[in-house]
């Protein structure tokens, strides 16, 4: 069954370019690792909530955007698999690695977990 990766970030606005080329190259990894399908989703339209929302759960500022995100496994065993792998491949492969492929936001407030589909609508 399908296995979801879900992450949520916040980007400088004055990064977007920066995040797509850094996405690029590091999201090639994933699907290198048998991931299917991959998103990169830059706010467009992110509502301001009266208790909660997303620029709250990452702690964004208002020169940032919201950039939400996930990555389509086959299944969870694919996934497990391939993030097994990620240690030595950010010591490795130039698309990992921190130095040749700097995160263009703050990684210390991204906000992700793994999510198993149990509904599933579409064609």
């Amino acid at each position: 069954m399908t296995y979801i990766d879900g992450f949520v970030i916040a980007v400088p606005t004055a990064n977007r370019e920066k995040f797509i080329e850094h996405a690029k190259k590091g999201d090639s990894v994933f699907l290198d690792l048998g991931a299917t399908r991959i998103l990169e989703c830059w706010g467009d339209d992110v509502p301001r909530g009266k208790q909660t929302d997303f620029y709250r759960a990452v702690e964004a500022g208002e020169d940032e955007t919201v950039v939400f995100s996930w990555i389509e496994w086959p299944d969870k065993a694919t996934r497990d698999a391939a993030m097994g792998k990620m240690e030595e491949l950010m010591k490795t492969d130039p698309r990992m690695n921190p130095e040749s492929n700097p995160m263009p936001f703050d990684g210390k407030r991204m906000i992700y977990g793994g999510f198993q589909p149990i509904v599933t609508l579409g064609k």
